[in-house]
């Protein structure tokens, strides 16, 4: 795999017209040649693990990037179906319900550079809106992101994100004590996690995808609304992977 090419640091705290253009066109460039969707989600982690930093203190600013797609119950691998039943036991899943699940992920913690290894979050069953709406993160990403809770929870083809409303941006500035934000102990505070930014939009296949970036730095809302930009950029180059090439880094 090339190297991605650098541009210069994107700084959460102030970020410019002019970064959001130099960090689009650095994605653009890395994704071009990217054969599955799972290869490009690690490039697009590990991009902004290493560029966003804090402009004051010069370190990197995000502790935990996360890229999510949605995909029916049916054409999960096998592993993940289990998990999704394990989740909704003893219902049973349909092959058409949507799960939100993690494609790549990279951190500081050895076990946040794997999706194999993320211990609650590989897999999110989307069997209802009322189910959706009990994890408070899971379910502002999505709205703030434009996907009706209510269609993508029918489990069929019409379910799928419609192009009516994208490219919005979840956005938490204060996570310490936010309810939005879950396991305050054991994340956001002991890794002193300031601000959460979310950012996706619709794939060609009609499914969905977010990318989420946990920050150290306290990120306002002018610099959140940036991030509009590069979901289009990411989604842009993301056109070009047919849809059966998911899987595989």
């Amino acid at each position: 795999m090339p190297p991605t090419p650098d541009f210069g640091p994107l700084d959460v705290t102030d970020v410019t017209v002019g970064a959001m253009l130099r960090t689009g066109i650095a994605l653009r460039r890395s994704l071009r040649d990217c054969g599955t969707l799972e290869a490009a989600a690690g490039i697009v982690v590990r991009y902004f693990r290493e560029h966003c930093v804090d402009s004051q203190t010069g370190a990197l600013s995000c502790p935990l990037v996360r890229f999510y797609k949605t995909h029916p119950f049916g054409d999960l691998e096998p592993d993940l179906q289990a998990l999704v039943a394990s989740q909704l036991a003893p219902a049973i899943a349909d092959p058409e319900m949507r799960c939100l699940t993690l494609m790549a992920t990279a951190g500081e913690e050895p076990a946040w550079n794997s999706r194999q290894l993320s211990r609650a979050h590989r897999v999110i069953p989307l069997p209802s809106p009322e189910i959706v709406r009990a994890a408070p993160m899971i379910a502002r990403l999505l709205e703030d992101l434009g996907v009706d809770l209510d269609a993508i929870t029918r489990q069929s083809d019409s379910g799928r994100t419609s192009e009516a409303r994208t490219y919005d941006v979840f956005h938490v500035e204060d996570a310490e004590g936010s309810p939005v934000i879950p396991a305050q102990e054991e994340f956001v505070i002991p890794y002193a996690i300031r601000s959460v930014v979310g950012f996706g939009g619709v794939l060609r296949s009609g499914e969905m995808f977010a990318v989420v970036l946990f920050s150290r730095a306290r990120i306002p809302e002018a610099s959140a609304h940036r991030f509009r930009t590069l979901a289009l950029d990411i989604r842009s180059a993301l056109f070009s992977i047919g849809d059966d090439k998911t899987w595989g880094a």
